[in-house]
């Protein structure tokens, strides 16, 4: 054992000594001290506050839009589920038409949502068992497809439809068909339909012809024919 200091001042003077050296590492331990950290820590805690204010009004505002997202989507099936049964029903009823009989429909596939589901056409062509579109043949495909196409037409008619070659495919039996089924969608629609094509029956159908040529090397010509007004012209010569 240490020997006993000599008075009680000595033994108090070492407690002070010892005190103060501990005090001193402390003080050390912390580093400078911040003389703005009350103002700091009072800005931190304004910023807090504000953040979580900007939650809360982030969090009400995503409450919302989940709220009209849900009701955008009950309502997009309920429509989507309507058009497609108004379509459906158009389609079964042109494709019987454009074949001369047989079958066909529309499926949602793929999923229970309507929104996420994709579209399956399934056809039955006279004489034949009812299958998906992609076996079917050519002809078969392009009048499947017309049907679709003008089935679309007549639940939404739009001003302008463009068909590119569709008559390629089809025999003339077809082809006439095709045309008689134009000229009702025109009277039905109002849509003008331009229609290109190489074939002669649809030409003799159409109420304006527009043809190119090329008559010299590098230069194109553009001819265009009035049927409807030639018949016109023809009626008249014919009934003086």
């Amino acid at each position: 054992l240490p020997p006993a200091p000599t008075d009680l001042s000595q033994a108090a003077e070492d407690r002070t000594r010892t005190r103060l050296d501990r005090l001193i590492r402390e003080r050390d331990a912390i580093g400078p001290v911040n003389l703005r950290a009350e103002i700091e820590a009072a800005a931190i805690a304004h910023s807090i506050e504000a953040i979580q204010r900007d939650r809360d009004e982030l969090g009400t505002a995503i409450a919302k839009l989940r709220g009209s997202i849900g009701h955008l989507n009950r309502e997009g099936r309920e429509r989507l589920s309507a058009v497609f049964q108004q379509v459906d029903r158009q389609f079964q009823a042109l494709f019987a038409r454009m074949f001369g009989g047989g079958r066909a429909h529309l499926a949602l596939v793929g999923s229970d949502d309507p929104l996420a589901a994709g579209l399956e056409i399934y056809a039955q062509p006279p004489g034949k068992k009812l299958s998906a579109l992609s076996l079917l043949s050519g002809g078969e495909q392009a009048l499947t497809a017309l049907s679709l196409v003008f089935a679309v037409f007549r639940c939404n008619p739009a001003p302008v439809c463009v068909l590119d070659e569709v008559d390629a495919p089809l025999d003339d039996a077809n082809v006439d068909r095709f045309c008689a089924l134009l000229a009702d969608m025109v009277n039905e629609t109002g849509t003008r339909f331009l229609v290109v094509t190489h074939h002669q029956l649809t030409m003799a159908r159409m109420d304006r012809l527009y043809g190119v040529t090329m008559q010299e090397r590098g230069v194109s010509r553009l001819l265009s024919v009035d049927l409807g007004a030639a018949v016109a012209m023809v009626d008249a010569v014919a009934a003086e």
